[in-house]
């Protein structure tokens, strides 16, 4: 798939969002891909997972062992990888703000994982995910999202593939341009914003 396809999909999931949004991270942004919207239709998840899934090269894929991936906005993600990968998923939680497995879930001491999000902003509850699968035993070897809106610029210590990237501007709060400053802000993601 190119890019324009990639984007098609998110168009047609109505999940192309134009306005003055508030990210997870706590930046300010004019455009917002609402990944769960593109992950609505199982199908069209299908596609998009399976088209990751090519983008990561056979030495790397050949390795993995489960998925792992951050709730909220990660589990369908990280499922749909896992489905395209003929692998289990699991996903971490936090319910003391740091993240954990939970509901019975244990990574085998060694297990290669590739972490999964659906965006990567700056990278931070990326790094999170990894350090949570280190403590439950796993090591990550690769880590994937749908999105890459770090502008190229998140180091999440492992080989890093998204399927699309995505290079709009972001402002903190305090240095909104006036076209942005002039829109009500809105928080579409599942996590308060930092």
């Amino acid at each position: 798939m190119t890019d324009d396809e990639i984007l098609a999909e998110f168009r047609a999931a109505d999940a192309l969002l134009e306005g003055h949004f508030i990210l997870s991270s706590g930046l300010r942004s004019s455009r917002y891909l609402q990944c769960a919207r593109v992950l609505m239709d199982p199908a069209r998840g299908a596609r998009l997972s399976t088209e990751l899934a090519t983008r990561i090269p056979t030495e790397i894929r050949s390795r993995i062992d489960v998925v792992v991936s951050p709730a909220m906005g990660g589990v369908i993600a990280g499922h749909e990888m896992a489905r395209a990968l003929g692998v289990e998923a699991m996903f971490l939680e936090r319910p003391e703000g740091v993240f954990e497995l939970r509901r019975g879930f244990r990574l085998t001491p060694g297990a290669k994982v590739l972490m999964m999000e659906d965006v990567v902003t700056t990278g931070l509850s990326s790094r999170e995910a990894i350090a949570a699968i280190g403590r439950a035993g796993g090591e990550t070897i690769a880590a994937a999202s749908l999105v890459d809106r770090s502008g190229g610029t998140a180091d999440l210590g492992v080989p890093f593939f998204p399927l699309i990237r995505v290079d709009v501007p972001t402002y903190n709060a305090e240095s909104l341009p006036p076209e942005l400053a002039a829109l009500p802000a809105i928080k579409p993601g599942s996590r308060a914003a930092a």
